[in-house]
């Protein structure tokens, strides 16, 4: 294992800086990367650290979710609020619903299945758009309406949205009695339970870090760890209520950002220098979850369908930023600020083929296939479009 890290980290430095030099997105190098040495393509990376992917993955997007925290203000929020509040589940839904019903008519699944389907494929990816939307707040870009702020805390609660809608066709596909109204409420449920569980933790440290002096490191892993627990927390209580660990998370660093600003500001440059080795491994490990072969069995009706599903979530932007003040080539970008999936598609796609779902083979396929055309699409889109669309 101590050998595949290695060739990881250093091959994923080497692929980043050329897709760098050659004006591409770094993401873009090492998802590509991740590609070429999984297990689906050459196979260089060795069954324990494959085994242990996931939770590397979920550390390294708790880091770049942190260091986003560290740096929204109370003001920010505020000039955002409406608009992100939209974008969280608008999108999702219009997206969600068109894929099921266009399964339904290229794929002849039923319309439970498409449910499943839609729902997985709806959900777009943090640890794409979080890392890109930090990367144009730092440049100043879209700040003066804090269009990238928006974007990042609408995407991290998309997730939310979409887990418990997917969650529930799963369900009702196995035969649960499922109330549908109450599934709908558990949605602002987990959200409430994932930011107020964010605010107690956010506060705890903050009054350790008042009563004891700690040095910054220190401080660093006492959030990381705690952070963690929140997410594990997540999982534990998964099969009775959603929490939005993820949101709960980016409060953590909000609390620390509002009561003890100085502080936020050095802890921010402590998670940047974590982040040189958290993306590297996130991006390759996210790559190397893809199967080529799986995702282009599913030709050109799963490109149709995917790009159906992502015109509807477009349309889902559009009305979501009716009456938000930002002008067209604004809009555009929080289109492509949209795109990108990875992450909940790279978790789940597998499972409904676990649970004995008949088109689970399809629907793994497609979960795949929008990994494959969507992460890189996105990662390239938000890189060239932030500088050319945004003040």
């Amino acid at each position: 294992m101590a050998f595949s890290l290695a060739t990881v980290i250093l091959l994923g430095l080497i692929f980043k800086w050329l897709f760098e030099k050659i004006n591409l997105p770094g993401i873009l190098g090492m998802l590509i990367l991740g590609m070429l040495i999984g297990q689906y393509a050459l196979d260089w990376l060795s069954p324990e650290l494959m085994n242990v992917s996931s939770d590397l993955r979920k550390i390294a997007l708790i880091i770049i979710l942190l260091r986003a925290g560290l740096g929204i203000s109370k003001s920010t929020l505020k000039k955002v609020g409406k608009p992100a509040i939209k974008l969280s589940f608008i999108p999702n839904l219009l997206e969600g619903f068109a894929i099921t019903f266009s399964s339904m008519w290229l794929f002849k699944l039923s319309f439970i299945e498409g449910g499943i389907l839609g729902f997985i494929i709806a959900a777009v990816s943090p640890a794409v758009v979080v890392p890109s939307m930090l990367k144009l707040m730092e440049k100043g870009k879209g700040e003066k309406k804090a269009i990238p702020t928006m974007i990042l805390a609408g995407a991290s609660v998309d997730d939310v949205v979409a887990i418990t809608l997917f969650s529930t066709f799963l369900g009702l596909y196995g035969g649960k009695n499922i109330n549908i109204p109450i599934k709908l409420l558990e949605i602002p449920l987990s959200i409430g339970l994932g930011i107020g569980i964010g605010i107690i933790f956010g506060f705890l440290l903050v009054k350790i870090f008042e009563k004891y002096h700690l040095r910054d490191t220190k401080k660093v892993l006492y959030i990381l760890a705690i952070s963690i627990f929140l997410t594990t927390f997540e999982d534990v209580l998964s099969s009775y209520i959603q929490i939005a660990s993820l949101l709960g998370v980016m409060t953590i660093g909000f609390i620390i950002l509002e009561k003890r600003q100085e502080v936020a500001h050095r802890l921010a440059r402590k998670f940047e220098k974590i982040w040189v080795l958290a993306e590297i491994l996130l991006f390759v490990l996210v790559g190397a979850q893809v199967n080529l072969e799986v995702a282009l069995d599913s030709g050109l009706k799963g490109l149709l369908l995917i790009a159906i599903g992502l015109a509807f979530r477009s349309l889902g932007v559009l009305i979501s930023l009716i009456n938000s003040g930002l002008n067209k080539k604004e809009k555009i970008f929080s289109i492509i600020g949209y795109v990108p999936k990875a992450t909940v598609q790279a978790a789940i796609g597998a499972v409904p083929l676990a649970a004995g779902v008949a088109s689970g083979n399809l629907i793994l396929a497609l979960a795949v296939l929008s990994i494959l055309f969507t992460a890189p699409l996105g990662a390239f889109g938000i890189e060239i479009f932030g500088d050319k669309l945004l003040d």
